[in-house]
């Protein structure tokens, strides 16, 4: 995500830095230690004013399962976190043997990860790392690359395949670029069709009037691209869908149903100057994303509210309203996630779930999944598969009022083998000090986290802030937990 734009009502874009994964491990949260940045010294571009380089520091996660090889594991993110947005660079995790061992590589997404004018990669910092695999093991991933300062209009979203399951990455292609102060881009995400390893889908918000200050015309449309040839070129982008003047999307995400239609979850903001109004939507496609035809499908409104460190007095930055969107292709059933304070009346988030059993025409009331509902919980993800429902959060019920000196959090993730009616919990890692995170724009773990089914286990990639550790402030972790 990008620096703060100049129009504050917009959701803030922030840029990332390459991950590192010498730190994932299959079990235990990191005590501490661990190994440092890969990246090159020197590699890092201008800092702006006032702001911060956490270097070692891997953030916002996420993870995608080989269809055809469960144990082939492929996790990216963010290394070297800059407080004002995005990292140096965003590195991918590959294991063949369900997350045992791993090796660390990258696509040329920015300057720290071999990016150039001639391969594609000519930026200072990379964001919004995101991965999916083909049906034929063939991966891609998704990027916003962009520079700051005095050269920070230019900006893309870029795309990078690999055909060796995940050891070597091919040069950037840009899906969408822009070099006026004017425009944005934020939050992309990629995904292979399931059904096709010719079909993947990229889509991501453009935001507009950045160079104006709360400017009333802004907007933020949905811009959706795709390819047709396993990635080795992709269609030029196009907006599938403009809430207006004032309003933006943001969030976007696309699940494939077992009859074929796309779905493109999305959170949708409006009256961005006035009084901000947010719902979760769906878009759908019968063709492939040849066409949208049909308006946004409303899935719920919001209600979000910020979770503030009552130690410091510090925001902690979250998910926040972010859809995380899955499919079980036993069922059919779609199933998204995301942060709603509806369960206590305003006064904190829990993790709400919804879902439709008819291609996302019409959706369930939200149920509340986290199970300390006493506690603000953050962050989910949602997978699904044979009929099991896993959601993964971060929640705060372990913090001790009377310690001043941290502020703790704890992984959890919830399995349900009944729709989401009843949920076992298990606890994937904590409790740590979320004071010792990175803090971009809050204390920083990420905007969303990595969670899959394998088929026969829940895998979950995450970040966890090493208490007491300022050097080396976050790891990595991956969990495999099987269905109770």
């Amino acid at each position: 995500m990008r620096a703060p734009p100049a129009s504050r009502t917009l959701r803030r874009t922030a840029l990332l830095v390459f991950a590192l994964l010498l730190a994932v491990c299959d079990s235990e949260p990191p005590s501490g230690g661990g190994g440092g940045t890969p990246l090159a010294p020197g590699c890092q571009g201008p800092l702006l004013q006032g702001e911060t380089l956490f270097g070692n520091a891997e953030v916002e996660p996420f993870l995608a399962v080989d269809p055809a090889d469960p144990a082939h594991v492929i996790g990216v993110w963010q290394q070297d976190r800059y407080s004002r947005g995005g990292a140096a660079g965003l590195l991918a995790g590959i294991s063949f043997d369900a997350g045992k061992t791993w090796a660390t590589v990258w696509a040329a997404f920015s300057h720290c990860t071999g990016g150039t004018a001639s391969n594609g990669g000519d930026y200072q910092r990379a964001s919004d790392p995101w991965v999916s695999i083909a049906p034929d093991g063939t991966a891609h991933q998704l990027a916003l690359a962009f520079d700051v300062g005095a050269s920070g209009g230019n900006r893309a979203i870029l795309a990078s395949r690999s055909s060796d399951g995940g050891r070597t990455w091919s040069a950037p292609q840009a899906l969408q670029g822009d070099t006026s102060p004017k425009f944005a881009l934020d939050k992309g995400s990629i995904t292979a069709d399931p059904q096709s390893s010719s079909l993947a889908y990229a889509v991501w918000d453009r935001l507009t009037e950045q160079d104006v200050q709360d400017s009333p015309l802004a907007r933020g449309p949905a811009w959706f691209a795709r390819t047709t040839n396993a990635g080795l070129s992709w269609e030029a982008a196009r907006s599938i869908y403009d809430p207006g003047a004032n309003a933006q999307t943001i969030g976007n995400v696309i699940a494939v149903l077992p009859d074929g239609t796309l779905l493109n979850a999305m959170l949708v903001l409006t009256g961005l100057t006035t009084n901000t109004a947010a719902q979760l939507a769906v878009l759908r496609s019968a063709d492939k994303g040849v066409t949208w035809p049909d308006p946004p499908v409303t899935v719920s409104a919001v209600q979000n509210v910020l979770l503030i460190d009552p130690k410091s007095h510090r925001p902690v930055r979250t998910g926040g309203a972010l859809p995380s969107i899955a499919v079980d292709a036993s069922t059919g059933k779609v199933h998204v996630v995301w942060e709603d304070s509806r369960f206590s009346g305003g006064v904190r988030n829990g993790i709400a779930l919804a879902t439709s059993a008819d291609g996302g025409l019409t959706w369930s009331a939200p149920v509340q999944v986290n199970r300390a509902p006493a506690a603000p919980a953050f962050t989910p993800a949602v997978a699904g598969g044979g009929g099991k429902l896993g959601v993964a959060y971060y929640d705060v019920r372990d913090d001790d009022p009377a310690d001043a000196s941290r502020f703790l959090a704890s992984s959890w993730l919830a399995i349900s083998a009944d729709g989401g009616a009843s949920w076992q919990e298990t606890a994937l890692a904590g409790p740590f000090d979320l004071q010792i995170a990175p803090f971009a724009q809050g204390y920083f773990l990420g905007d969303y986290q990595g969670l899959a089914w394998d088929g026969t286990a829940f895998v979950s990639f995450f970040a966890a802030a090493n208490s007491g550790n300022f050097s080396d402030r976050t790891n990595l972790l991956f969990r495999r937990v099987p269905p109770p």
